[in-house]
Formats: C-alpha cells, structure tokens, sequence
C-alpha cells in the first residue's frame, strides 16, 4: 500500500471501534475458589488436525471435542503434545505448587485413571491412582515438586469392566484473589478471510469468548475483513466486546501496538494477547495463556508455540533467542525441539526463551506502562525487539508447551524476497539497541553474505539488503512515517532485477528442450575458499554455460555460482526464478557495497548512540498516535 492509499484508510477509519473499552475490560474480575489451568481436548479444531495430538486411543474409542466414549477394553492416555500439563513450566514460574486434575465419568463398570508423570530424561513414573466403579466426579492430586528443570503430567484412563464416557475434564488449581482482564488484538492486511476465520474461531467456545474481555481487529488492508459474511455472523456473539479498527499499513509492528495501545489506555493490569490473522487458531491456547499469566509470580510475557499449518504435527522451535552480535534472531535455545514431529517426541526439558514471536503471546500492560510501546519497524525483528527490552527491565518470556497454534512453514517461503530489506534494516536497528555491535566484524559478515548473494547471481537480493543497511544509516528519522514510504520503495525497486520474478515452470522465458537438471555436491569444507573462486569465474566468464536447472534444495551460491544460467526452483514451489550473470550488475552492486560498508564501520558507534537515543520518542504514546492519526485534543 502507498502512503496516499494509507492516508485515504486513515480519514475513512470507523471511529465509534475507537471509542471506550468494553466496561469488562476496565476492572479486575473476581476469582472462583479455582482456576482452570487446561481442559480436556481430545480433537483438533480442523480436521486435518491428528487427533492423536490430543489424546492417544486403543480399541474401540469415540471422541468429541471435549467428550471420550471408551468401550470395554479400550484405554486413553494424555501423554500427547496438547494432553500433556507442563509441570516444569508452571513450577518454576508461577505460585502453583499443587495441581487437581478432575473429570466426570459415566461408568458401566470398572475403570482406572492413573496420573503420571515424566522426568528430564522421560522416565514414566505414576503420581496418583482412582479405581471408580460408579458414576460421578473423579479427582487426582499431583504436586509441583519435582519438576523444575523438566517433566510433565498426564492422564491414562483403562475402561476395565465396562464403557466409560470422559466429560468436563480440567486441570486446576487455587485461584488468585483476582483474575486480571485479558483482550485479544489481530493485526491483519489483505487477509481478510483467514482473519475472519481467527474470529470465528475465537467465539466457537463459550468458555473462552467468556473468558477474553475485548478483541480488537486491526484491518490495515483494502480487502475488508467487515465484508467478509463470516466476520458479519460471528459478530453478534462478541456482544459489545468486538472492536473493530481501520489504519494505514504499518505492517505488523503498527498493527499490533494499536492493540497495545488501547488496551494499556483502558487498564494499566490487564494482558493483551497478540495474534496474527493467518494461524489456524486453537481455542485452548487462549485459556491456557491467561491461567498462566494470572498465577506467574510477576508480569510475564506469555507466548504460545508454533506449529506448522502444512504439516500440522511438526513444531517449529520450542524456544528461540538471539545472537545479536551477528543480527540473528530465530535462534534455537539449546536442547529445544526443532522441526519435529509432536507425535513422536515430547519436549521433557524445560528451556527457557530469549522472546517470543508474536503469531500468538500474551504481554501484560505493566510491560507496556514500564517499557512504552513497540518501535514502529514496520515488521521483522519487533517481536525481537520488544521482548529484548522487557528482560532489560526485568520482565523474562516464557514460551509455553502445550499452548499453540498452527501457522504457515516458514521453509516454504523464498529468502530473496522485499521483506528481507526490513529484516536487513530491522537486524541492525535492534542489535544496535540492545548489543554493542563491532563494526569490523558486522562488516567483514555483511560483505561476505551479499558477496554470497552475487556469487548466487540473487543481484535483487545484494540490492535489498544494501537498501536496509542504507536506511539505517539515515538514521531514526527514516522511521518518520511507520514504514509505508520504505515498503513502497523496497517492493518497487526490485523490478529491476529480472532473477526476483517468478515464472511458472512449464512457460518459464527458457526452453524446457533446454533444461536439464543439475544436483549440488556436499557442502565445501573451506567455504571462504570456495566463495573466492567462485568469484573470481563469475567475474572472469570462466563458468558452466547453461541454461541449467537447480532445485530449491540444491540452490546453493557454491552450486549455482558454477554456472552463467540457472533456472531455480522457488522456495513456494509455485514456479521459478531465471537468474543470468551480468558482470556490470555485480560491479556496480560491489562498488556499492563496498562504499556503504564502510560508512557503516565508520559511523556505527555514532549511529548506535543516535538509535539508542531516539528511543523514548519512537516508542511513545504521542508518537504511536500521530502515526494512527489520532487527534487527542479533538
């Protein structure tokens, strides 16, 4: 979206969706006598979801959401990535030092329920026993006591003497004197469906939509999520709780500090949890988000993990952190679980994040009164940003398991692409806030990975990372207008580069008669070695003529550096990019890289004072308003 077309969205905004909070949202709710930590969940909230995510079945079981049937000789146990009670987490963070687990059982005849429990290592041992004969409620006991750096709870269930039917099954514990307000804030841009999904997802449980006090949906888009006839139909249960708010695009850091923004305004002790528009949502997480953040010891920020939407029982990461002294963030926390199946490992061992990215995490309004709000990056690197600055002021993140949702794989997204100029500009504006960066080191790594990216004939791709780093060299006032200005630039500039565009495969600009494909060999042993070779063949002509053909996963620079054509496969696998070497691109690309990297090492000390500085600004209230164009004085 262009600036114009950002403004025209700003003088149509419906202003009665800014008017006051919901009056549940302005004050603290009494507490039952107890708390509900977790429900009984035993299927999926789409049916591509495995249920076995939930609870694992033998002999001859029916389930519902919420309700197990078990014939004779049947048994179920929660020892699944959704089933399981992450005791570890909740012992050493929260006030909780016994959990009830309970349900009702209808029974025919007898039945044993067993509450296990696992170590750091996995070791299964059992915790409580019930043998029930009758109908009724059924209710074990399992102290927080031994948990602290690893193990969970669950529940096995063997229907012995008869059927059994399973309902109402929760985990609990002593509640708070008071439980603090919690609303929901979806940023979203041209994505209106899956928004509206995301609502409706939301009010498809009366226990959780009675448990959230407000959701604001943030449309910073032309495709409106007010159109949409699902967003029409489910707005009625939300009562007088749904507010909905138009804005320019201020990606995802503009989107979701309007959710922080109105919130931490109505009640300084209530969480907001941010989610994005395109997850497939789990209703559950919600709750189990708000019991934990209602008994932590002080205001944490809570987060939910990821798991991928194509491939639905695989985790992303089970904690992540940084490595800002080489502008990383999406860094495994050791020991974490990546990209595994949740159906064939659990995460025993508790580790411990650095942040938490913002697909779904809960942050309380003391952060916010403390910390002020988001930088406005735009987006990448805000989430990053954020929860750096809240451990840096003594508020830590803990990413929960068996809270999550499903959001799509990361790997099907392509590298070169307009984003990376804000995870280029946004890596050093947020390692530059909360890390004293070497200048010669930065540069010596900026240099050889764009020295990569011309190796790997991506000349789109040196131009859009050196576009970042120019920006950042501008210092804060390039964050002047929220990034609408940068976006268009960053999106428009690469057409210059002919390799940025996909073509679908069969009527790719080269003849397929042409093509043959090419497999990589193993990774170089001495890379920095390698990567100068390849240079130097780019720079002299003295490579493979082609055209040939390079998978996604073969698409190396020490692969199709060999070569003068290459058609590559993208990372969507929706079509391919045709990459050409030009030597005048590459000279002019280096020259400029050249001359930007040593104005970086030169003025990086400054430039990191002058960011550190603009800080109070950037992430004010006043700042975030003239953004949204809010008139406080009208």
């Amino acid at each position: 979206m262009d600036a114009s077309a950002g403004q025209a969205v700003t003088e149509t905004e419906d202003r009665k969706a800014t008017g006051e909070a919901p009056a549940s949202l302005r004050a603290e709710h009494a507490a039952p006598d107890r708390l509900v930590l977790a429900r009984g969940i035993f299927c999926g909230p789409a049916p591509k979801i495995s249920d076995d995510l939930y609870a694992v079945a033998k002999g001859k079981v029916t389930r519902e959401r919420q309700t197990l049937r078990l014939e004779k000789g049947a048994s179920v146990n929660t020892n699944t990535y959704f089933g399981r009670f992450a005791a570890a987490y909740w012992q050493r963070w929260t006030k909780v030092t016994e959990v009830e687990v309970g349900m009702t059982l209808e029974v025919t005849g007898k039945v044993r329920v067993r509450l296990a429990a696992s170590d750091i290592a996995g070791h299964r041992r059992v915790v409580d026993t019930a043998v029930v004969r009758e109908t009724g409620r059924v209710t074990l006991l399992a102290p927080l006591d031994m948990y602290v750096d690893g193990g969970a709870i669950w529940l096995e269930i063997e229907a012995l003497g008869g059927e059994a039917v399973i309902t109402d099954l929760e985990w609990t514990a002593a509640a708070p004197e008071q439980v603090r307000p919690v609303a929901i804030a979806i940023c979203t841009f041209n994505r209106a469906q899956d928004c509206a999904n995301t609502v409706a997802a939301l009010a498809s449980d009366s226990t959780v939509l009675s448990l959230i006090d407000a959701v604001y949906v943030v449309d910073q888009g032309t495709d409106l999520v007010q159109d949409q006839a699902l967003f029409t139909e489910t707005q009625p249960k939300f009562g007088d709780k749904l507010r909905y708010i138009r804005q320019p695009n201020l990606g995802g850091a503009g989107g979701f500090t309007r959710g922080l923004y109105e919130v931490s305004g109505a009640n300084e002790h209530a969480d907001v949890i941010l989610m994005d528009d395109d997850i497939l949502c789990e209703p559950e997480t919600v709750l189990r988000l708000n019991a934990f953040a209602n008994l932590t010891v002080e205001p944490t920020l809570v987060g939910a993990q990821m798991l991928f939407l194509f491939n639905p029982d695989y985790l992303n990461v089970g904690a992540e952190e940084t490595n800002l002294g080489k502008l990383r963030h999406g860094q495994k926390v050791a020991k974490a679980l990546r990209n595994t199946s949740m159906l064939k490992k659990h995460q025993e061992r508790r580790v411990d994040a650095g942040y938490q990215a913002w697909w779904t995490c809960l942050i309380p309004a003391e952060v916010v009164k403390k910390i002020g709000l988001p930088v406005p990056i735009f987006f990448q690197w805000d989430d990053v940003e954020y929860g750096l600055r809240a451990r840096e002021n003594g508020f830590v993140t803990v990413t929960l398991p068996n809270a999550a949702v499903w959001h799509a794989d990361f790997y099907w997204k392509d590298f070169d692409d307009w984003a990376r100029y804000f995870s280029s500009r946004n890596s050093l504006i947020v390692s530059s806030l909360h890390h004293d960066l070497d200048g010669k080191a930065i540069t010596r790594q900026l240099f050889r990975e764009i020295a990569e990216y011309l190796v790997g004939m991506q000349y789109g791709l040196a131009h859009t990372t050196l576009q970042g780093i120019e920006d950042y060299l501008k210092g804060p006032e390039t964050l002047r207008d929220g990034g609408i200005e940068a976006l268009a630039k960053a999106r428009g500039s690469r057409s210059d580069y002919p390799e940025t565009a996909k073509h679908p495969a069969a009527t790719s600009p080269v003849s397929n008669a042409h093509l043959h494909v090419r497999r990589a060999g193993g990774e170089p042993s001495h890379p920095l070695l390698v990567l100068y070779k390849r240079a130097l063949n780019q720079w002299t002509g003295r490579v493979i003529p082609g055209p040939v053909a390079v998978t996604r996963e073969d698409a190396h620079w020490w692969h199709v550096g060999l070569f003068n054509h290459v058609v590559v496969t993208d990372a969507s696998q929706s079509g391919v990019r045709v990459r050409v070497r030009d030597k005048e691109t590459a000279r002019r690309l280096l020259v400029r890289t050249y001359r930007v990297l040593r104005q970086l090492r030169k003025e990086l000390p400054e430039l990191q004072r002058r960011w550190r500085g603009a800080m109070p600004e950037l992430t004010s209230r006043e700042n975030w308003e003239r953004l949204y164009g809010i008139d406080k004085t009208a």
